[in-house]
């Protein structure tokens, strides 16, 4: 069975996709579907290429009790288009330069990570870079939200993976 591959993006993958990715990874270890789900992050800049997750959202996402250190930016390729299933960008700039890069014939989901959010409060997740502890604290929040979310969008798809996780879902 090949697994659902799901790549998070943000400009500098170094704030919120690689959040995205933690809290992703970590739902996906609960239930035991992480030889199923595969997740990654990237950034559609190269700035932070090698470099860790900035060390405020480790804090804040480690409060939460997700590690985010093993983790290095790298930049999103068009070789991404085809190994992923999923590519969700944390913003509507962010998710114009994929379009711009996805090659013709991308088979995959292409869109806003927040589109998966049950609250629908927030369209984007907002950069928490230049701002205070407030903004990472957010930033947790909308992404726990839409993980939930795109969980069950792929569970729903895949009905194989769905009866591995048995009844915890």
């Amino acid at each position: 069975m090949k697994p659902t591959q799901v790549l998070m993006v943000c400009l500098g993958n170094i704030c919120r996709s690689p959040t995205a990715q933690g809290i992703f990874e970590d739902r996906v270890r609960c239930l035991g579907l992480s030889q199923f789900i595969l997740v990654d992050s990237a950034g559609t800049s190269g700035w932070h290429i090698g470099s860790p997750p900035d060390s405020r959202s480790c804090k804040a996402a480690l409060r939460r009790g997700y590690d985010l250190s093993q983790q290095r930016g790298r930049q999103v390729s068009v070789q991404d288009f085809h190994d992923f299933d999923y590519v969700l960008a944390m913003d509507g700039q962010n998710l114009q330069a994929l379009k711009a890069l996805c090659p013709e014939g991308f088979a995959g989901h292409l869109g806003l990570f927040l589109e998966f959010s049950r609250k629908q409060t927030y369209l984007e997740v907002p950069d928490p870079y230049h701002g205070g502890s407030d903004g990472f604290e957010l930033v947790l929040d909308l992404i726990e939200e839409a993980a939930d979310g795109l969980l069950a969008d792929i569970l729903a798809k895949r009905p194989e993976v769905h009866a591995q996780a048995g009844p915890a879902i």
